[in-house]
């Protein structure tokens, strides 16, 4: 699954309990008509993950949903969700008009040949 959006916070690195647990998190801002905030975290290694990425860019996620089971001590259970990212990729910035075809390079187009300047040129300019 993957997830693609603007990047609205990235979270610092967190480090939690005796083993060095770590984990960052990244909210992406969804482009629809109705955006959503969807906070991704990376865990261990993963972290490493956002170091090259800024507040502004367009990324795709891919994701992973995870769920657990929790037992309370009063006995209850409880279910709990998480959406873990695990591979981050940059968009490449669309043109405002997305029609508009690259121009060839200068090199592609062939010089004009032999003009005669007796040739009649009927261009009002």
């Amino acid at each position: 699954m993957e997830v693609q959006g603007r990047i609205k916070v990235i979270g610092e690195t967190q480090t939690f309990g005796a083993n060095g647990f770590r984990k960052r998190e990244i909210v992406v801002t969804t482009e629809e008509q109705y955006p959503q905030h969807i906070m991704v975290e990376f865990v261990q290694d993963k972290t490493d993950l956002l170091n090259n990425y800024q507040v502004g860019q367009q990324v795709k996620i891919n994701i992973n949903l995870r769920g657990r089971e929790w037992v309370n001590p009063q006995g209850e259970t409880k279910y709990f969700n998480s959406i873990q990212g695990w591979r981050i990729e940059a968009l490449q910035q669309e043109p405002a008009d997305g029609n508009v075809p690259p121009v060839p390079p200068m090199d592609a187009f062939e010089p004009a040949g032999e003009l005669n300047k007796e040739d009649h040129d009927d261009l009002p300019f």
